[in-house]
């Protein structure tokens, strides 16, 4: 039976192709003389995959820098600089990215890009809705929304693109069923937000309410109390809860399964931002969805594939009816040129990598554990906030890590509110265990492990 949310969808789309503006894809095929037979050899039987840590691998996270130098701010805030014509290169291990499975410098995902440029160069350069979606595209859609258990998926030129175009794509649900006027209020979509989503889900709302399209309600960061409230005192019928699903900055979970019983009881669109956890979290690297087993009850999935896939580029995981709005509707999607191949092979390619090459995901929860055996800190992913307070420290704490080989980058303002900056520190399966131990010890040095008190459920406010 079709929900509330997939007739309204439905009408939006009826009304869309009254109005001709409903949007089509046919994806242009590259072959360049190849043979039937080649065309239909699978494409994984050609990548070569390993069962343990290589070489290349510690690429990912050894990573070199020119001997710096500290310049005075005029507020006195010690800055990292280089040296101009410098060569004096320091090595450093990197604990600041987001290549979480290291798959940045595998050398399959790189042979993929590279026999795509040589075969196509960066493709048909224009919109995806003009001549820039291939085959390539189509094929990594299609991986992806294996992956993430879902009927479709539209690839975005970014995580950023994907959260601006599907916000904006959902409120236009409700302008398109006003029939060209302005929506009242309770034809309006009602948006619930943690308050501590993503700056693209934030950007992509804003731009829906300047549309009048939409009402805004922010929740308090995991607070289903508080969610559970705002729900039941809202009349507007078409009601959409967006959340992070693994936090960026404090590396907490959303609290996945309260969520889902919120969402049986008040019947709302469950979209989740899964870019932190996609290849990371779940068996098959499917996600937060499938680590907590909820992939059916969440409607939409947004994710990228510039962390963990080690590529570049978003995606938004759907029903086809979905995707049709989303790629008819949302600008950042319409009005961005096409990924180029050469990308679209990487990041294929980092998929099937990623699914195939289970040690890694063994490997990074290991470094959790590893992290919280030694410093007794009782995080739950590879993504811990250390809380130091003011720009000044956290500055001072990360130049401390510096000088002792680690680049662990001070979080300040805009990302984080004023007071509340931190040390967001990320672990890789490409991290060892004498990595964790050597790093952890100068760490004991800036912050004491002690006097640190838990920030939502993984981070923590550290004294210097």
């Amino acid at each position: 039976m079709m929900s509330s949310w997939d007739h309204w969808v439905e009408e939006a789309l009826q009304q869309l192709e009254h109005l001709q503006l409903l949007m089509t894809m046919i994806p242009i095929y590259l072959h360049h003389g190849e043979t039937q037979e080649a065309q239909k050899k699978p494409i994984e039987d050609e990548l070569d995959v390993f069962d343990e840590m290589q070489p290349w691998d510690r690429s990912s996270v050894e990573v070199h820098i020119s001997e710096p130098k500290f310049i005075k701010r005029p507020r006195g805030i010690p800055v990292l600089g280089d040296e101009e014509g410098t060569k004096k290169f320091k090595r450093l291990l990197l604990f600041s990215g987001n290549d979480y499975l290291g798959l940045g410098s595998h050398p399959t995902i790189g042979k993929a890009a590279s026999k795509a440029a040589l075969e196509h160069g960066m493709g048909p350069r224009g919109s995806a809705l003009i001549c820039g979606y291939t085959d390539y595209h189509r094929r990594l859609e299609s991986g992806l929304a294996d992956l993430k258990n879902k009927e479709d998926c539209l690839l975005c030129p970014t995580g950023y693109a994907a959260n601006v175009a599907l916000m904006v794509a959902l409120g236009s649900v409700g302008s398109l069923l006003a029939a060209g006027k302005t929506p009242l209020t309770h034809e309006k979509v009602a948006i619930f937000s943690d308050a501590l989503n993503h700056a693209s889900i934030i950007d992509g709302m804003s731009l829906a309410q300047r549309q009048k399209s939409v009402e805004i309600f922010i929740y308090r960061h995991c607070d289903m109390t508080h969610l559970n409230e705002l729900l039941s005192s809202c009349t507007i019928r078409k009601k959409a809860v967006v959340t992070d699903s693994l936090f960026s900055m404090d590396g907490d979970f959303a609290p996945m399964i309260e969520l889902v019983k919120l969402r049986k009881e008040h019947g709302f669109l469950l979209v989740i931002d899964d870019a932190h956890g996609t290849f990371v979290c779940g068996k098959n690297g499917g996600g937060v969805a499938e680590q907590y087993n909820c992939e059916r009850d969440v409607d939409i999935c947004v994710g990228t594939l510039s962390k963990a896939a080690g590529c570049h580029g978003g995606f938004i995981a759907c029903s086809k009816r979905w995707k049709q709005l989303i790629q008819s509707r949302g600008r950042s999607f319409i009005f961005s040129t096409a990924t180029p191949i050469p990308i679209a092979a990487a990041a294929h390619a980092a998929l099937i990598v990623a699914r195939k090459e289970t040690w890694r995901r063994r490997e990074i929860w290991n470094r959790v554990q590893d992290f919280r055996a030694l410093t007794g800190i009782p995080i739950n992913s590879p993504i811990i906030s250390l809380i130091v307070g003011s720009e000044e420290k956290a500055l001072q704490a990360s130049q401390s890590l510096l000088k002792s080989g680690f680049h662990v980058t001070a979080i300040r303002p805009p990302t984080v509110p004023p007071n509340s900056c931190r040390l967001r520190v990320t672990l890789s399966a490409t991290h060892t265990r004498d990595d964790i131990e050597r790093f952890t010890a100068a760490l004991s040095l800036c912050v004491n492990f002690q006097e640190i008190g838990i920030h939502g459920s993984n981070g923590g406010y550290a004294r210097l």
